[in-house]
């Protein structure tokens, strides 16, 4: 299967949709899923093949993800994509990760982020790109402000980490306020 990519300065990004999932967990085994996955263990591997099974994607929602591969040493250092897509709407959720420390603070998600919000924009047709982070999270919240996206607002016991409830503040970037980067 071939797979879409975009390449930034350091960074190769490739796309990975439903389709991709489908073929990654019915034509490769485990080992090779673990590899181009860039898995650490056999638990993440079962954590991925539930999230397959449970089904990624849904009637009415939908996601396309960007696995974050540096060019250097072709390692997969994080992800960066959108979830809780509403095909419908024009709108969807972005979320983003660094996987090791090692590749933190070193600009790679700002890197990747603003091919994939020009992508969101410019092939998904999106109207409108939404972020839930949580209110100790400013690496991500100085990432937002620094590319344009608007604080709108806090929900209150929005998601559950380590078994206690916690507040997501809200940030938007709107189609028509967004300035190409």
């Amino acid at each position: 299967m071939e797979f879409e990519k975009l390449e930034t300065e350091r960074l190769i990004l490739r796309k990975l949709t439903q389709s991709s999932y489908d073929y990654i967990f019915k034509e490769l085994n485990d080992s090779e899923i673990i590899l181009f996955l860039g898995l650490k263990s056999t638990e993440e591997l079962t954590q991925e093949k539930a999230k397959y099974t449970e089904g990624l994607s849904t009637y009415n929602r939908h996601f396309l993800n960007f696995q974050l591969i540096e060019k250097k040493t072709n390692a997969i250092i994080g992800a960066c994509g959108f979830h809780t897509w509403y095909i419908d709407h024009n709108r969807a959720e972005i979320g983003y990760g660094i996987f090791e420390d090692a590749y933190k603070k070193q600009g790679f998600m700002t890197e990747a982020i603003i091919p994939i919000i020009q992508y969101g924009f410019n092939e998904m047709n999106l109207t409108r790109i939404e972020a839930f982070l949580g209110t100790k999270n400013p690496a991500s919240k100085g990432l937002l402000e620094k590319l344009n996206f608007t604080k709108e607002g806090l929900l209150r016991q929005h998601y559950c980490q380590n078994n206690v409830m916690e507040d997501s503040l809200v940030y938007g970037l709107l189609k028509t306020d967004y300035n190409q980067y």
